[in-house]
């Protein structure tokens, strides 16, 4: 080698440029992958933050009084159907027994029998829907029911049969309204099926206290209508006045 060449320094380059020292290849690996990992960190922590706010809403959104069960949520109205159910039992079988009893025609016999078919079962499956969700019924009529029983006793022969296919006939068509719309609207499973076999039940009825040919139709009270829970008021029997 040349004596005259000069001696390349350890900090320079064969061609005179600074060397750029050089880091251990794991070593930039390790931060490589460090920043990545901070990178996904950084994305992922608002999406996790945020999760639960998708799911809070939605119990948000139900109605003031929903209680979440085993079979689904139950509302305000699908409570108060199990007590109407209930009701309508508790006054509808002694009627039924009355008919038996007073019945003119074959056809008020027939539709006293179909009430305390329909409601026996009926009432079975709304006490064992009430032990299920956990609510409180009633053990005895409400006071306009009473007085329709009331109403129902003292009448005798032709006149008997006439106040029971309209006294009957008109509560059947206020609470049909009532089922259809818990049976349309209600997410609860257990109240679902309680208003499916309501619904046939008070179809039934209606259909053989119409084959007595004594229901007058154009004094019956009209049902509910757009209302978000039935009332609780109760039904004036045919050519009477609520007080």
């Amino acid at each position: 080698m040349s004596s005259s060449r000069k001696k390349r320094g350890s900090g320079n380059s064969a061609y005179g440029l600074p060397q750029v020292s050089r880091f251990p290849r794991s070593f930039a690996t390790l931060l490589v992958i460090v920043a990545m990992l901070s990178t996904a960190a950084a994305l992922l922590l608002p999406v996790l933050r945020s999760a639960g706010a998708y799911r809070t809403p939605a119990a948000a959104e139900q109605a003031p009084g929903t209680v979440q069960t085993p079979s689904g949520p139950l509302t305000p109205l699908d409570r108060d159907f199990v007590k109407r159910v209930r009701l309508a039992g508790l006054w509808e079988i002694p009627a039924g027994r009355m008919a038996l009893a007073k019945g003119g025609t074959p056809e008020v016999k027939t539709a006293g029998q179909h009430l305390i078919d329909g409601h026996t079962e009926l009432d079975r499956a709304d006490l064992d829907t009430a032990r299920t969700l956990g609510l409180e019924v009633p053990d005895e009529p409400n006071a306009q029911q009473k007085a329709w029983l009331q109403t129902l006793d003292a009448a005798q022969g032709d006149d008997f049969d006439r106040q029971f296919a309209n006294i009957v006939r008109s509560a059947h068509g206020q609470v049909f309204a009532v089922v259809a719309q818990v049976r349309a609207s209600t997410q609860n499973s257990t109240v679902r099926d309680l208003a499916t076999l309501a619904n046939s039940t008070v179809l039934d009825h209606m259909t053989v206290l119409e084959d007595t040919k004594l229901v007058e139709f154009g004094k019956l009270a009209a049902p509910p209508s757009g209302t978000a829970s039935p009332s609780t008021s109760p039904v004036p029997a045919p050519g009477t006045t609520q007080r």
